[in-house]
């Protein structure tokens, strides 16, 4: 009966601490995606843009937790990612009218939008479960 109940904690304990901020790295990508499509020199709107994926790279470290990682393995990743997605975008820009219709450039704001509504989803569901006292 023991090893039963060894097996039903530590499989709580995996699901309580599977991916660490997975809904918003795909937040981040999509913000980069976008940032590196619409990215047109130094405006008023790109610095927005570039201050809103720096905070979407640092924030969701402070999110609530049980266990994380080393802070600034975690900042060198989620800014590899933001990189790589800035790079996605500038190519998914010169090949708008070229590879793809013109009508594809609304597709990395409406991938983002999507993504971000799952993630406040899941931010909200995780602030408002209810949870057993100890």
């Amino acid at each position: 009966m023991k090893t039963i109940s060894r097996i039903e904690s530590k499989r709580t304990e995996i699901a309580k601490n599977d991916g660490f901020a997975i809904e918003t790295t795909f937040v981040l990508f999509f913000l980069a995606v976008e940032f590196g499509r619409s990215s047109s020199g130094l405006t008023f709107d790109s610095m927005f843009l570039a201050l809103t994926l720096l905070m979407i790279i640092v924030f969701p470290y402070f999110l609530p937790s049980n266990e994380k990682p080393d802070f600034g393995s975690w900042l060198l990743g989620r800014s590899f990612i933001a990189v790589f997605a800035v790079l996605l975008g500038v190519i998914f820009k010169q090949s708008l009218g070229v590879v793809l219709p013109e009508t594809f450039r609304f597709l990395p704001m409406t991938l983002l939008i999507l993504a971000t509504m799952l993630s406040c989803y899941i931010q909200f569901y995780g602030f408002l479960k209810l949870r057993l006292a100890k």
